[in-house]
């Protein structure tokens, strides 16, 4: 079978926090004719992402942070979503256990893992890990907000499930990744939808 697609090119446009190359594309359609098609990738490596929850309080742990590109569209920018982190050469597992720790301030317990998904992959080539994990106050190690000489201002938010579930529905959650962790808590929980 021939290969449908062919790269014919590829333009790098920066290198600086992420990869951003230009790509020219020989693409065979599904009808046999053939396009030349440039696209514009999006590299800045793989992550994971973690959900936890205390079953005893039944409360999960979430962050809120300044994100540009949703203050660039129509949002006041300060997304509220679940702990995640690039996977700087570790496995998915150890990523979320060390950015809960820096983010959240917790050291956390029987880790799940969920599914790998791609967030965007009309234009970014992330692929992210997600991961549901106890935790309890005991497991406190510090007081959270990331890492500051890494530009992060991190508010960690500790909210009742339900309360979080309620901003999945009516909107005030708008991040991807933490919208996919609530609806497998809430499958795992056994949970009816709201």
């Amino acid at each position: 079978m021939k290969r449908r697609v062919v790269i014919e090119k590829v333009e790098p446009l920066s290198r600086r926090w992420a990869r951003l190359d230009r790509y020219t594309i020989r693409y065979t359609r599904s009808d046999g004719r053939e396009d030349v098609l440039e696209r514009e990738v999006h590299d800045h490596g793989h992550g994971a992402t973690v959900l936890p929850y205390d079953a005893q309080r039944g409360t999960v742990l979430l962050v809120r942070q300044f994100r540009l590109p949703a203050y660039l569209h129509d949002h006041d920018g300060f997304i509220i979503e679940a702990c995640a982190g690039l996977l700087d050469d570790d496995d998915p597992a150890q990523c979320v256990m060390r950015e809960a720790e820096e983010e959240l301030g917790f050291r956390l317990a029987n880790l799940r893992f969920m599914t790998t998904v791609y967030m965007s992959p009309g234009a970014v080539t992330e692929r992210l890990s997600l991961f549901i994990a106890d935790y309890d106050h005991a497991a406190r190690i510090g007081a959270g907000g990331g890492e500051a000489h890494e530009g992060e201002d991190i508010e960690v938010l500790e909210m009742p499930f339900d309360e979080m579930r309620r901003m999945v529905q009516d909107g005030r959650i708008v991040d991807a990744k933490t919208v996919l962790l609530s609806l497998f808590l809430e499958r795992e929980l056994g949970l009816p939808p709201l």
